[in-house]
Parts: C-alpha cells; sequence; structure tokens
C-alpha cells in the first residue's frame, strides 16, 4: 500500500555551481573572503564529493592558516584521493609524467593534442557541434608505453587519472560485482571531467560467454560497461589498454564505443634514439654528451621502451658500483649483451 504513494529521490553528488554555492556560504560563515579564480578552481576540485565531504576538508583547509589559499588545492587533491581509496573500486593515481617521457607515437600524441583542444573548450565544443569525446583503446607489445600514455593524457587534459581495477570490481555475492561496477561508473561522473583507466582489459573481460557463474558475471558486467560507454555524455574520457586485442569482443571494437583504436609496435631507430636520450638525460644529463647513443640503438633492434629502460638502469648502476666517476657507452653496450628482449 506504501509503495504507490512513495516517490524516489535519489542524492546526486553536487555539481559546479552548488558546490561554488557551498564554498561561498562556508567563507561567509568563517567571516573570510575567497577569490574568484580560486573558487573556480576550487569547484572543480571538489567535483566528486558530497557537501559533508566538502565542508569537512574546507574546515581542515581552514584551520591550517585561517583563510583559503591557492595552496590549500594540493590538500584538497590529497584529501580526495583519501576518500576515492575509502570507496574501494577506484583508486586515483598521482601524475608525474610530461608529454616528453613518451618516445616516439607521434601520431598518437598529435591526435592527443587535438582532442584536447574539445576537452578544455567542453561548452563551446558542444554548441559548435562537436560531440563529446568518448576514448580510445591502445593495444600492442608489453612494455612499448601504453600505461605511460594514460598518465601522460590526464596531465595533459588537466584532469584527474582514474584507474579501474577489475579485481576489486568482483564481490562474492550474488549482484555485488554489477553493483560494484555501476557505483565506479557514477563515482567517475561524478568527479568529471577525468581521464579513467581501465589496465590490460582484456584480462577484464576474459572468458566471455562461457558456462560457468563466473563467465556470466563477467557477461553483464560487459554489458553495464558498454552501454554506459555508447550512451555516455558526461566528460570521463575512457582509456583502455590491452595486450592482446583478439580475445576482445568485437562489439566493444566497432565505432561508437571508442573514438580511436592506437597500436603501439616495437619502436624504430628514430624512436629507439629518443628513448635512450629521454633515460639517460633522467638519470645522467651530465655525462650524455660523452655517450655514443648511434651505437646503442644499432645494438637494440626489437627491444621495447621498457627493454631499454631496463639496460640503461643497469648501465647506471653498474657504473656506481664500479664507482666510475661518469657514466661510458661501455656500461650501456654491456647491460645490452646480458639482456634478451621479450
Amino acid at each position: 500500500e506504501l509503495e504507490k504513494i512513495i516517490t524516489i529521490n535519489e542524492p546526486e553528488y553536487p555539481e559546479k555551481n552548488e558546490i561554488a554555492t557551498i564554498i561561498h556560504d562556508f567563507v561567509n560563515e568563517n567571516e573570510s573572503t575567497i577569490a574568484d579564480d580560486l573558487c573556480e578552481e576550487m569547484s572543480l576540485a571538489f567535483k566528486g564529493l558530497t557537501e559533508f565531504e566538502i565542508r569537512c576538508i574546507l574546515q581542515l583547509a581552514m584551520a591550517t592558516n585561517g583563510e583559503l589559499t591557492h595552496n590549500d588545492l594540493k590538500f584538497v587533491f590529497t584529501q580526495k584521493k583519501q576518500m576515492i581509496k575509502k570507496s574501494g573500486i577506484l583508486e586515483m593515481i598521482e601524475l608525474k609524467e610530461s608529454v616528453n617521457d613518451i618516445g616516439g607515437l607521434e601520431n598518437l600524441k598529435a591526435w592527443l593534442e587535438r582532442k584536447k583542444i574539445v576537452f578544455k573548450n567542453i561548452p563551446k565544443a558542444k554548441e559548435y557541434g562537436v560531440d563529446m569525446p568518448k576514448g580510445m583503446l591502445i593495444a600492442g607489445v608489453p612494455g612499448c608505453g601504453k600505461s605511460l600514455t594514460a598518465k601522460v593524457t590526464a596531465q595533459l587534459f588537466e584532469v584527474p587519472l582514474l584507474r579501474l581495477d577489475m579485481g576489486k570490481i568482483l564481490g562474492k555475492y550474488v549482484g555485488e560485482s554489477e553493483e560494484n561496477m555501476r557505483k565506479a561508473i557514477k563515482l567517475a561522473e561524478a568527479i568529471s571531467p577525468c581521464v579513467l583507466w581501465i589496465d590490460e582489459l582484456e584480462k577484464a573481460f576474459s572468458g566471455m560467454g562461457g558456462n560457468s557463474e563466473g563467465n556470466e558475471v563477467t557477461t553483464r558486467l560487459f554489458g553495464t560497461f558498454l552501454t554506459w560507454m555508447q550512451e555516455k555524455k558526461s566528460p570521463v574520457f575512457v582509456i583502455a589498454t590491452a595486450n592482446n586485442i583478439t580475445s576482445l569482443p568485437p562489439e566493444l571494437l566497432r565505432k561508437g564505443r571508442f573514438d580511436e583504436i592506437f597500436y603501439v609496435g616495437l619502436p624504430n631507430d628514430e624512436e629507439r634514439k629518443k628513448i635512450f636520450e629521454i633515460h639517460i638525460n633522467k638519470r645522467r644529463p651530465q655525462d650524455f654528451k660523452a655517450i655514443d647513443v648511434i651505437s646503442l640503438v644499432a645494438k637494440t633492434k626489437d627491444y621495447s621502451g621498457a627493454d631499454i629502460e631496463g639496460v640503461v638502469k643497469d648501465g647506471v648502476e653498474n657504473s656506481f658500483a664500479d664507482g666510475n666517476g661518469s657514466l661510458t657507452t661501455e656500461y650501456i653496450m654491456k647491460a645490452i649483451e646480458n639482456t634478451r628482449p621479450l
């Protein structure tokens, strides 16, 4: 009898303009002031948190120096990371990488630069008739920069990077996995604009269409994910990485799910040269000029980016262990001789 007279009201996460109102109310209550540009940045930073959580963080930030400043944005980010961690499904990744850390992949970088223009001007782009960017799938050889690209994309778009761990989605009770998937999607949409990174996608949806109960759960999860990718209107940019694309269902790869699919192969001579430059300059910039990079490139045919990084690391470590004042070409050559590429 009661069901007929009850209305379901599902509380949503506060929108950006609602968060701005919460911040202004809080500042007025504490007889303080806040600059408009800081309020704008904080409104974005607080997306994905409830009003109670926002007020708690504001009180902690205010308690440190009696007012809200730009330095508090880092504190907001740290607290938000904590709260997302507590959800137990998504993980917020700290960004240290930049575009200069990727050697090669010029097509991919150029494509991302164009997407960045759209992603940073979503209202204008929508008005112009541009569709909301959906995301991309990167497939290819392990150790060739797929995960690095996901991190760099978030840095380029200047938005948070959320990692969806499929292991955390799967629950032991009936219906728990599907509920976790819906929760993860809802949280990602609340935090948007953001980049949602799903690593090793083929492992997440392996065993699709089988007869066991576990496979049924995977099929249902896959259905939820596919529908969301198709209908998505929020600025959540999905980056999926996969080593083996053949085990993925074809309906995931058709146009309309992802904006583009990229294949990342083994680096060519020019790209290997760039990767050597990046890793030597990161560790021993003072020795770079004395190192014969061309001969190292010639010796590392069929090496992936990760293999090259490993070779440079070994060379630097052995040079240090021998008490050598500088890194030489010989040390890296020796490391190459002792390494078998994947």
